[in-house]
């Protein structure tokens, strides 16, 4: 079902076409209503009872098509290696992760898909740097180590709420 707020999550994907500009005010900008729509889909959605299950998977996956899209530029235009754009992807790892141990245990089908406080966290701290990579600041190495431990909390995050649920 499309409405408002599963709306507000596909405004991500014209977003990221944005950073094909070269333009650091554009590209912040596409930031910016990105954070925003991210923020106020959510809210909309508990605030006025529209939580639906396609929104609850069309959201985080136009977030990591936004920030793998923008990741894309910033590594082609050299402002990003690979290495750290994969230390800066860590939480979607883990949750592939958590999902093939969902698959395993023959729970992924039945699985309620939910926020966790690790992944806004690493989507707040994502969103911050890839303002500052848009306009050329360099973060040092430590700086990509807190999105690795981000998603070593986020699996545990996972595991522990899945072990409450089925205890």
């Amino acid at each position: 079902m499309l409405n408002i707020p599963n709306f507000l999550s596909l405004m991500r994907m014209p977003l990221a076409l944005i950073f094909l500009q070269a333009n650091p005010s554009y590209r912040a900008l596409a930031i910016l209503i990105a954070m925003s729509t991210d923020y106020f889909d959510g809210f909309i959605a508990r605030k006025y009872n529209l939580v639906n299950r396609l929104g609850t998977l069309l959201d985080p996956i136009m977030d990591k098509f936004f920030v793998f899209f923008v990741l894309g530029v910033l590594i082609h235009e050299k402002r990003l290696t690979g290495i750290e754009a994969s230390l800066f992807i860590c939480r979607d790892f883990s949750v592939i992760i958590y999902g093939f141990y969902l698959a395993l245990r023959g729970r992924l089908s039945n699985y309620q898909f939910r926020a966790i406080w690790c992944g806004k966290i690493t989507t707040v701290l994502q969103f911050a740097l890839l303002l500052g990579l848009t306009f050329g600041a360099a973060f040092p190495a430590y700086l990509y180590g807190i999105f690795v431990m981000l998603g070593i909390l986020a699996l545990g995050e996972l595991y522990l709420f899945d072990r409450r649920k089925f205890a």
